[in-house]
This record gives structure tokens, C-alpha cells and sequence, in this order.
């Protein structure tokens, strides 16, 4: 099939997939000729539908990139119509990849014909909490790179990196780099030594907060922002993880007993985690998990307006730690 859609926002795996398809379709010698990309301006799209329909120069194929499209969430009528009239017949000399955040709406007509004529697929972040998947894909991305972990090693992996899926494969090239020839699975011991451990993610954050260990928290802050975190994304997390405790804790103590019922007010993509959640927010009340919020409202807007990361987020991550003393 010549036509591929990538979406997701795991941006490291897409950008490999894509260097895969290039390498595999189109002939170096010939690239800069059959190689193309398409940023999202106006006429994009179209430009894009118009040079896939152009013989390849030479051998090989050609490969047209729609670079983070936003087609899939918007399709104008005439935009439609080019789509009908070339889609079913793009040469099989030519590959059309569109990639993007978002995953293609559903309710737009264009939708049906990417699901009609092209290879959609999903390429999502593994949930920090899904520690099996994170093991998972420790062992998968090691066995292509071409390192052998004990199983302790390829949890502790899982632990030190997380669902950073580009600090995964840097750090098992590099325990690459320092086995050699060796066929001796690497310990815990050199993970521990050469490993840099980036899990500390805004979500433990939230988690010292909930404990009320201001140390603690204003400890991560650091951690965080020296690792050229954004502050406004450090405030994302904290405000979904807040505001999805807050729902879970609102609808059980309404006596809710349907985890879907519970999923759905809380934009839960998995049911089965309201448990975990509920468990989580035992000993938290809605009136203090309500008031993270304006805080965390204020602390964003002060960003947005050029405030200085460290002593706003350190100010209001004091304030949240009172909260739960």
C-alpha cells in the first residue's frame, strides 16, 4: 500500500518508522530528487497529493512526507475532492506518508478514505504506571539494538527511563558501546553506574505533593527543570493528574460503582485503572484536591506572561504542599 498514516505522540518512534520507510523506498543516489516534505501551510496538502502523482526520477521509488498534518482534524471541500480524485490512483512508484499528533476525527468525510486507501497507524506513549509494557518495550528496543540485560537490569531500565522512548534507545546504545564483544548480560550494577536516570517525571511530583513533603517536592522541581523540562508542561501534568483524582474522587463518594461510568467522567481511556485511582485518593479529600486547581490556574497563567520557572513553580509547589499537611 503507497499511502501511510502515522499519529501519535510518540514523536521518536514515528521519526524511526519514517527513516525506515525512507531507507526502504527511495534510493540514495536518487533522493534528492524522489525525497520530499510538506510542513502544514496552506497549500500542503495539495502540493503534496500532486507531487506523489509524479513518476520517480531514476530507480527506486519516491516518498512524499505531509509533515505533522493537521488533515485528519480538518479538511476543507475542495481539499476533499483533490483527495477522492487522486487517492485511488497514486502510482505504486510513489509512497504518501502523513504523520501527525491527532488521530484522524472520525465524523469527517476524508476519514474514510484514509481508512479506504491508506496504512493507518498508531504510535502512542506507554503510561508511566503500565510497568509491564515499559519491560516490554525495554526487552524489544535491547534485542534490536543488540544488548542483553538480566531480567533485574531490564526492569531497573524500565524504572530509570520511563516512556522516553528516544532516552531508551541513547542509553542501550551506549550499554552497547561499553559491552563490546562481551556476551555477558549487563547487571544492575553498570545500569546503576551508566544509566542517567530521567523517570523522575512530573507525576512524582504530584505524588510529593499529595504526601505533603515540600522537600521532597522542591527537590523534583530542581530535577525537573535542570532536565530542560518546560515548566508549562510540568503544570499540564499536574493539572490532568489533579483534576482526573478530583473526578474519581467526586463520583465515589456520589456512590458510583460503574468503573465506566467512573472512566467517562474522568476521561479514563482504560476502566480498569479507576481502582488504582480509587485506592490513590483514599485518604485525599475533594475539598483539597479542589483547590490545587486555581493555584495551578494562576501558576500557568504567570508562565504564559514570561514569570521565572524556578521561583514560580517553587512558590506554588510550596502552597500545594500545605494543602495536604
Amino acid at each position: 500500500m503507497p499511502i501511510y498514516y502515522y499519529w501519535g505522540d510518540d514523536e521518536f518512534a514515528i521519526a524511526s518508522t519514517v527513516t525506515k520507510l525512507r531507507d526502504r523506498t527511495v534510493d540514495p543516489n536518487w533522493a534528492s530528487f524522489n525525497y520530499t516534505q510538506h510542513f502544514d501551510t496552506q497549500n500542503a496538502a495539495i502540493e503534496a497529493l500532486n507531487q506523489a502523482m509524479t513518476p520517480a526520477f531514476g530507480s527506486g521509488s519516491r516518498l512524499v512526507w505531509l509533515v505533522n498534518t493537521t488533515i485528519g482534524q480538518q479538511c476543507p471541500e475542495e481539499l476533499l475532492i483533490e483527495l477522492k480524485r487522486t487517492l485511488p490512483v497514486i502510482p505504486n512508484s510513489s509512497v504518501l506518508l502523513l504523520t501527525s499528533r491527532h488521530k484522524p476525527d472520525g465524523r469527517l468525510k476524508s476519514t474514510a478514505l484514509w481508512k479506504e486507501y491508506a496504512e493507518i497507524k498508531e504510535f502512542p506513549l506507554i503510561p508511566p504506571w503500565e510497568t509491564k509494557l515499559l519491560i516490554q518495550q525495554v526487552e524489544k528496543i535491547a534485542q534490536e539494538v543488540g544488548v542483553k540485560l538480566t531480567d533485574s537490569s531490564t526492569t531497573l531500565m524500565a524504572q530509570s527511563v520511563g516512556n522516553d522512548t528516544r532516552q531508551l534507545y541513547n542509553e542501550l546504545t551506549k550499554l552497547r558501546l561499553y559491552a563490546g564483544e562481551s556476551q555477558t548480560p549487563i547487571s544492575t550494577e553498570v545500569v546503576n553506574n551508566l544509566v542517567q536516570a530521567t523517570s523522575q517525571t512530573s507525576l512524582d511530583l504530584v505524588k510529593a505533593i499529595v504526601s505533603g513533603n515540600t522537600a521532597q517536592s522542591l527537590t523534583l522541581v530542581a530535577q525537573l527543570l535542570n532536565r530542560n523540562e518546560p515548566g508549562l508542561k510540568i503544570v499540564a501534568t499536574l493539572v490532568g493528574q489533579f483534576r482526573t483524582w478530583l473526578w474519581v474522587k467526586i463520583m465515589t463518594e456520589a456512590q458510583e460503582r460503574d468503573k465506566k461510568v467512573i472512566a467517562q467522567a474522568a476521561e479514563i481511556g482504560n476502566p480498569n485503572r479507576v481502582y488504582f485511582l480509587q485506592q490513590e485518593v483514599k485518604i485525599l479529600s475533594v475539598k483539597q484536591l479542589a483547590a490545587t486547581l486555581p493555584l495551578l490556574l494562576e501558576l500557568e497563567a504567570n508562565l504564559k506572561l514570561g514569570g521565572e520557572e524556578m521561583a514560580l513553580l517553587q512558590t506554588k509547589v510550596i502552597q500545594l504542599c500545605q494543602l495536604f499537611l
